[in-house]
């Protein structure tokens, strides 16, 4: 769980919460090191750590420590899975617990607005005199101020421009909400985008989208589906020009394939690059056209297609880097 705007708003609202983080794990785990879990007083919980008689344990921990620290507090505490928890995972466990109040809102709101900018940004955290991480926004490519770390995610967010506001681009949003995905939606039209939006993703609108694939970071995914098929061959032909960008999709049939391989051959890109187009997008063996199904469909492919590049190309950018500390 690392939905920052929504743990803002309930310690705006309750005056206090428990973070309970996975902070390392050794051996098979319910979840990754990164992983979050919110805690309320009354022990309503929002996200996981994955169940079972860990969490349960966490949760009574969070709210006794609460109930003792209500100006804040940090703690560590490790659990080995099999012996201490009777769970098969078999691993170990360190949870970091921190006790915000309502003065942790001096951070929380600058991070949660840095990430209305940036989805995708990395996390600095140093720890104040109660041990809390106090969190702020990073550039990856500068130097991680003294005295911090980069805080690592339970899994880094994917940049993902996904061009069009229609139907099937506003289901897909939603479908991709809670997953790991930073999203610039990018439409030419202002008054398709809903007034409200998942944390995880900007409202782009703007006369010149192409322009929008040169500013695209290396590694980012596109998906096309908008309203004009000149305006998506044009996207196709400006994703399809950069390699460094590993999934270059467009919504559409076979046939647009077809139609769009011979106008792509005769802008001069290469038989290799148009290659890399994908289209249809998605799974297509739902046997449903209803823009939710279809949204379900790209989800998963969009997930297959970030495992494996997770697996391919192996990254340590988010992992603290204690010398430069």
């Amino acid at each position: 769980m690392a939905d920052w705007a929504r743990i803002a708003a309930t310690l705006a609202q309750d005056g206090q919460l428990a973070l309970v983080t996975i902070d390392a794990v050794r051996g098979s785990s319910p979840r990754e090191a990164g992983t979050r879990m919110m805690v309320r007083a009354d022990g309503r919980i929002a996200g996981t750590i994955g169940g079972g008689t860990l969490e349960w344990q966490a949760i009574a921990l969070a709210q006794q420590a609460m109930q003792r620290h209500p100006e804040g507090h940090a703690q560590t505490r490790g659990f080995a899975l099999g012996p201490d928890m009777g769970q098969c995972c078999g691993g170990h466990v360190t949870l970091r617990i921190e006790v915000l109040a309502r003065t942790d809102l001096a951070w929380l709101e600058p991070l949660v607005a840095a990430f209305r900018q940036d989805p995708a940004m990395v996390i600095a955290a140093r720890p104040d005199a109660r041990g809390i991480l106090l969190r702020e926004g990073q550039d990856p490519a500068l130097p991680v101020p003294a005295g911090a770390v980069l805080e690592a995610p339970a899994e880094p967010a994917q940049p993902l421009l996904l061009f069009g506001a229609g139907h099937v681009g506003r289901a897909l949003v939603l479908a991709l909400a809670p997953l790991p995905f930073a999203i610039r939606w990018i439409d030419t039209r202002p008054e398709l985008f809903p007034s409200h939006r998942p944390a995880n993703t900007v409202a782009v609108a703007t006369p010149t989208p192409v322009a929008e694939i040169a500013a695209a970071p290396p590694g980012a995914f596109i998906l096309v589906m908008t309203h004009s098929h000149a305006l998506d061959l044009d996207l196709m032909a400006a994703a399809l020009d950069r390699p460094d960008l590993p999934y270059c999709g467009v919504i559409g049939s076979a046939t647009k394939r077809a139609r769009f391989t011979s106008q792509l051959g005769r802008l001069g890109l290469e038989p290799q690059a148009i290659a890399r187009m994908i289209c249809p997008v998605g799974r297509t063996d739902l046997g449903s056209k209803h823009p939710a199904v279809i949204a379900a469909g790209i989800a998963v492919e969009l997930l297959q297609r970030k495992a494996a590049l997770s697996l391919a190309q192996p990254s340590d950018a988010f992992r603290p880097q204690a010398g430069r500390a």
